[in-house]
């Protein structure tokens, strides 16, 4: 297969160095594709549906790429550095463009199908011009040889493509964060297509089409440039639109956005996106969450979450308490609560009784240290990702009660029976199939509207909530609230569901479709 018009590529070093470049496009093609499904995540809380449109819908577009650029290959040098110039541009251009759409208009699906059909596209395209610029000159070739120059240009891409997928999560992401992430793989995507054009293509392209990848290639990295030098003051004018109180700290951890907002004494607490408290009703939810569990004095306590460490200082507030372990997954959270969070949750985590373990929850349980314990407290975020349904599993509550002392108690934060009632009773029937006898309760807290929870123990008989008669003095919970947190009116009667599993994780589902009847 040849191409008329063109010469061979020169020189013995040229097709590795081309190889070479293949391997960094495949990179940059692959870390693209990173960004648009890490996006769908944050942005849109992106779930399975979503992450298999995304994908399907990536590589459909590498098909119709592949396609499209057949009756280009007669320019195949040209049309390449074309590509890659685009591909540097829109890949870079994507993350801050989803981010601000989002931002103003509350919503980026159409950007998001936008980006995977014109990258996909753009990426189809790389093969088939790679595979004519690597026979260009060469004359007998049979069936042999383009089978091996298939298999150099697929293990340079395979290859390519492993790097990009563990530079993004390992690299670009925690330390870049997502939109500067993006602009320097646009950056890379650019150099690499400028060595192509410069060292490698430019004997098969005309002068006007040096002069115009030239400038393309140099206006296309001013644009990258400037996004990176002004990426923080972008990030902060669309991040601030999407919280009604100023922002005042905001991180990207390796999990995770964290974003703190303050006005008038309210200090509130969102991971990715998503409200974790107030400060002005935290108490309400705290205590409703804690201090049933302790009701038979526990020595021992177990934290599985709530890395904010406010459910820590309510357990610290317990005179029986001896002993607290809080197993969070993201050490960002935990920083944060030693630091900006401290005087809220009293230095929780200073106390010398508390042992602090940044783990997966789910992994810890499975450990040597996940037994004797006599109270365990369940307080993660809303299950409304796969990663998060596995912590409302069948199989995550029976670790839970398998970490329990006889006849130890635990209490598990389950949403809102009123804005996502088959997500709420989805997880007390999951709790239940775990072998623990549930009894749900539900609170007003005014930030949140009415939040369930479930208090559960080893065994046939379900736990009457009740606090107990050596509880610190508390703010909002006393005997007779707990007493009627545990009557649900009509409007939102007990439902026994089939539970969530690691197989069927349901509850992600039901708590992404909300409330009932939107």
């Amino acid at each position: 297969m040849t191409t008329a018009g063109t010469r061979a590529v020169p020189l013995r070093w040229a097709r590795p160095l081309l190889l070479a470049a293949v391997a960094v496009c495949a990179a940059c093609g692959l870390v693209y594709e990173l960004v648009l499904l890490t996006l769908s995540a944050s942005l849109a809380g992106g779930g399975i549906t979503e992450t298999s449109l995304i994908v399907a819908g990536f590589v459909a577009a590498l098909g119709a790429g592949a396609l499209l650029v057949k009756p280009l290959l007669g320019h195949a040098a040209t049309v390449f550095v074309a590509v890659e110039i685009l591909l540097g541009v829109v890949g870079g251009l994507s993350a801050v463009t989803l981010y601000v759409t989002f931002s103003f208009y509350g919503t980026s699906a159409a950007v998001l199908v936008g980006a995977t059909a014109v990258i996909g596209v753009l990426v189809g395209a790389e093969v088939p011009l790679l595979m004519t610029l690597l026979q260009s000159g060469r004359t007998g070739i049979d069936a042999r040889t383009s089978g091996k120059v298939l298999a150099d240009l697929n293990a340079a891409d395979y290859a390519g493509a492993l790097l990009g997928g563990l530079v993004w999560p390992f690299v670009l992401l925690p330390l870049a964060g997502q939109i500067r992430g993006a602009a320097l793989t646009g950056m890379v995507n650019l150099a690499a297509a400028a060595v192509v054009a410069v060292f490698l293509l430019r004997a098969q392209m005309g002068p006007w089409a040096r002069r115009g990848a030239t400038a393309a290639l140099l206006a296309a990295a001013v644009v990258l440039g400037v996004l990176l030098v002004q990426a923080r003051d972008i990030e902060l004018t669309a991040r601030q639109r999407l919280y009604a109180d100023p922002v005042v700290a905001a991180e990207q951890s390796a999990y995770q956005q964290i974003v703190v907002t303050e006005r008038g004494g309210d200090v509130r607490l969102y991971l990715d996106g998503d409200l974790q408290f107030s400060s002005l009703d935290e108490y309400r939810y705290t205590e409703a969450l804690v201090h049933p569990v302790l009701a038979d004095d526990p020595q021992r306590v177990l934290i599985l979450g709530g890395g904010d460490g406010l459910a820590a200082r309510e357990v610290l507030r317990h005179p029986s308490v001896r002993e607290v372990v809080q197993v969070e997954l993201d050490p960002a959270v935990l920083e944060l609560a030693r630091t900006r969070l401290a005087e809220l949750n009293d230095h929780a985590l200073a106390d010398p009784r508390v042992e602090v373990i940044a783990a997966d929850a789910f992994t810890w349980l499975r450990g040597p240290a996940a037994h004797g314990f006599d109270a365990v407290i369940v307080d993660m975020p809303d299950p409304d990702t796969p990663a998060l349904g596995r912590l409302y599993s069948t199989e995550f509550y029976g670790l839970v009660a398998a970490a329990l002392n006889p006849g130890g108690l635990v209490s598990v934060q389950a949403g809102s029976p009123y804005s996502t009632p088959t997500a709420y009773w989805r997880t007390v029937s999951t709790v239940a199939s775990a072998g623990l006898a549930v009894t749900p309760y539900h609170v007003h807290v005014p930030s949140f509207g009415d939040w369930g929870f479930a208090l559960a123990t080893p065994g046939a008989t379900a736990p009457a909530p009740a606090l107990s008669a050596n509880a610190p003095p508390l703010r909002f919970l006393d005997a007779a609230v707990l007493q009627a947190a545990a009557v649900f009116p009509r409007d939102r009667a007990p439902q026994v569901l089939p539970p969530s599993t690691l197989d069927r994780p349901l509850v992600v589902e039901d708590t992404r479709k909300g409330y009932v009847g939107q």
